[in-house]
């Protein structure tokens, strides 16, 4: 059943992405094969659900816990496999993850623990990804997001007892762009290994989402360069 749901899942964001939203996806250089972690920053809430679209692989998502909370679709989250994040305890989800490519599969995760500070801002990266990733003894492949402002709503959602300002994309461009896979080979109890290592995947991340900012950007302004184009 949890094959099940996640391919109808995947099914849905793929044909969502590809008719609807304006999706600009470049991989770099292809995926390796086997378990990995796609490690990507956080503009907006619909970041986990997006991130399905870059592969046909199956992935588990770090999702937080107000999501799984929601009716109906919290119950597909669990069905489907994703990871809960709760905030009171970050540490099963880390468990879990770890399993999970300890397993053979793949884990997407956003370094940063939560929304960037904002849509063009992006966090300092936790050291979670960079320890998993030497645990399980997997690559990480860094994902640059970048988003319109213009078409991000900011809601503030409430679900059972919780309350947060989440930032919504249903419309409007999304670029990702994939980089190449970064195998570390340090230990996972050299804290400033993992420190340093942390602050240059981010930066990784922030030069990719760099890179489709400026395809995008090139993109319209080709369009409106083009006779008879009009805004």
């Amino acid at each position: 059943m949890e094959a099940q749901l996640y391919a109808l899942g995947h099914h849905v964001i793929r044909t969502y992405t590809q008719h609807i939203l304006q999706m600009d996806l470049d991989i770099l250089d292809p995926l390796p094969a086997g378990p990995k972690i796609l490690a990507a920053n956080h503009p907006t809430t619909t970041d986990p659900f997006y991130l399905l679209a870059l592969s046909r692989q199956p992935m588990r998502l770090l999702v937080t816990e107000m999501a799984f909370k929601a009716p109906l679709f919290g119950d597909y989250l669990r069905g489907a496999g994703h990871i809960e994040v709760r905030r009171e305890n970050g540490r099963a989800a880390y468990e879990a993850a770890l399993a999970a490519l300890r397993a053979g599969e793949t884990v997407g995760i956003f370094p940063e623990g939560a929304l960037s500070p904002s849509v063009d801002e992006m966090g300092r990266a936790r050291t979670g990804t960079v320890r998993m990733a030497l645990e399980a003894g997997v690559p990480i492949v860094p994902v640059g997001i970048h988003v319109d402002r213009r078409h991000v709503l900011t809601v503030e959602t409430t679900i059972k007892d919780m309350t947060e300002d989440a930032r919504w994309l249903p419309l409007g461009t999304y670029a990702m762009t994939v980089g190449r896979a970064v195998t570390l080979t340090g230990h996972v109890e050299d804290r400033d290994y993992v420190r340093q290592q942390s602050a240059a995947l981010m930066q990784r991340i922030r030069r990719l989402a760099h890179v489709g900012a400026r395809r995008v950007h090139a993109a319209a302004a080709f369009t409106e360069a083009i006779p008879g184009h009009y805004r």
